[in-house]
């Protein structure tokens, strides 16, 4: 860390530290603030604009250093300054309390968190990049997410400072006006007869109305960009379509013609998708097997006598496509047609929000769904395609065991992968450039999974660029990288 991202860093802590310390949020409250309403308003009367300055020093304060409060000083300005006047400074005030909380997240933390998660934040940044000013202001337009959050957040994305400030501007504008006018309405409770006045019931049903009237402008305004240049159809000759019959497409599918509805059901590969052709269905039978050599080769622990199990690589994956031949009428063409599904075989084009063109020809539908999964990353390492290498979509048709195999990504896929690979006598390394495998599961499970991985005698190696892997170390490459 820099000298002066070091000095920012200390002053901010200095000055939030001294707002807990000194108790400083009891000013913040609205008691104090009803208690205080004489004196505000008649020091107000006597200092106009020193107060207004005096004011807009403290929220912009408060908003900078993302502390509590902010919600009870745009209440007091609409009790101290009226609807108008307090509207005025609440919203410069707000937003470049926001902007200085913007900055400090981008100048203290955006090089760290880019610099080390950069390649997974590849998405958000390019999705940032090009719609960057909609996505901010629709969270600015529904409060669902603290603004405070939404400060730092956006402090770490690539959106420019301008486009965050004139868009946090207008998004918070109407929020500002329902929070000042129930603010005007609280200055007037003088008695419990002020508690049900129509003024303030008026701007609290505002408050809580707001935001689903927000998500409805939030929503038009999206599907307005959506259909910009489309011509919806008069009549619709189905009411689904659903790209893809991997398990996602199979079940709306189903449901959907449960309830009547015309569904068309359209896949270019084969029904069951990943699940029953690559994934779930292949990789559970290679693991029931492998268990079964696994607690072969353990068995005086248990007990019994020594077991020496023999087998045919190449029988073991022929197993698993009797398996998979098993399970195949459940999601066959013949099943969802008797379940007054629509199947058709080919591939599937966008051609407006209500169209989609396949074998030539031009279907609509009120919804369509897109099913269509994701497919392996293949990582840029040199010499990788000419070496040839293996993806969860293909190695089913392995029939070798392979002596060494380098298996690429620590998700759930290639762990089911390495520990099956490696208890049916392959010698495996795997290979994670982050710091553990299984990230996204719980930390207790990928503490344990890799510790049972270690005892089995796999190589695995965390915070590890693929890039880094050297070719001659394996037979075969297994990408599992998604």
């Amino acid at each position: 860390m820099t000298k002066n991202r070091f000095v920012l860093l200390l002053v901010i802590a200095a000055a939030i530290m001294a707002f807990f310390y000194f108790d400083l949020g009891q000013y913040f409250s609205l008691a104090f603030i009803k208690a205080q309403q004489g004196e505000f308003a008649a020091y107000y009367a006597d200092n106009p604009l020193q107060t207004m300055l005096v004011f807009f020093a403290i929220y912009v304060a408060v908003t900078g250093l993302s502390l509590p409060g902010a919600a009870i000083m745009t209440l007091a300005a609409g009790a101290l300054f009226g609807l108008a006047w307090g509207t005025l400074v609440v919203s410069f005030a707000s937003t470049i309390g926001a902007s200085l909380a913007f900055l400090a997240s981008r100048f203290l933390l955006r090089d760290m968190v880019q610099n080390r998660f950069g390649r997974n934040l590849k998405a958000i940044n390019q999705g940032v990049e090009k719609d960057g000013a909609f996505y901010l202001f629709a969270l600015r337009l529904v409060p669902a997410f603290p603004f405070f959050v939404i400060n730092l957040v956006m402090g770490l994305t690539p959106i420019r400072l301008i486009t965050f400030f004139f868009v946090s501007q207008i998004g918070m504008l109407a929020g500002t006006l329902v929070f000042v006018n129930a603010g005007t309405q609280l200055a007037q409770i003088d008695s419990l007869a002020g508690l049900i006045s129509p003024g303030l019931i008026g701007s609290f049903i505002l408050l809580g109305v707001f935001p689903l009237i927000a998500k409805k402008i939030v929503g038009g305004l999206k599907a307005r960009e959506v259909y910009k240049g489309h011509t919806k159809p008069k009549t619709f000759d189905r009411n689904l379509i659903v790209i893809g019959a991997g398990s996602a497409g199979l079940v709306t599918s189903y449901i959907a013609a449960a309830v009547k509805a015309k569904v068309t059901l359209i896949e270019k590969h084969k029904m069951g998708g990943d699940c029953l052709n690559t994934g779930c269905v292949p990789s559970k039978a290679l693991i029931k097997t492998a268990k079964t050599v696994h607690l072969a080769s353990k068995a005086e622990s248990l007990g019994l006598m020594s077991i020496k199990v023999n087998f045919d690589f190449s029988a073991v994956m022929d197993r698993v496509q009797r398996v998979i031949a098993t399970i195949e009428p459940h999601d066959s063409v013949e099943r969802y047609s008797e379940l007054g599904v629509e199947c058709i075989q080919g591939e599937a084009r966008l051609v407006s929000p209500w169209e989609v063109e396949v074998n030539g020809q031009r279907l609509s539908a009120a919804k369509i769904v897109i099913a269509t999964g994701a497919r392996p990353f293949v990582p840029p390492i040199e010499g990788l395609n000419e070496a040839g290498f293996l993806t969860s979509d293909n190695i089913w048709q392995l029939r070798e065991l392979p002596k060494r195999l380098i298996v690429l990504g620590g998700g759930p896929i290639g762990s089911e992968l390495t520990q099956a690979f490696a208890r049916l006598g392959s010698q495996v390394t795997q290979v994670e450039m982050l710091p553990r495998i299984m990230m996204r599961e719980d930390e207790e499970i990928s503490a344990m999974v890799m510790q049972k991985f270690v005892d089995e005698g796999i190589d695995v190696r965390v915070n590890t660029r693929a890039k880094s892997v050297r070719m001659e170390n394996a037979d075969k490459f297994l990408v599992c990288e998604v």
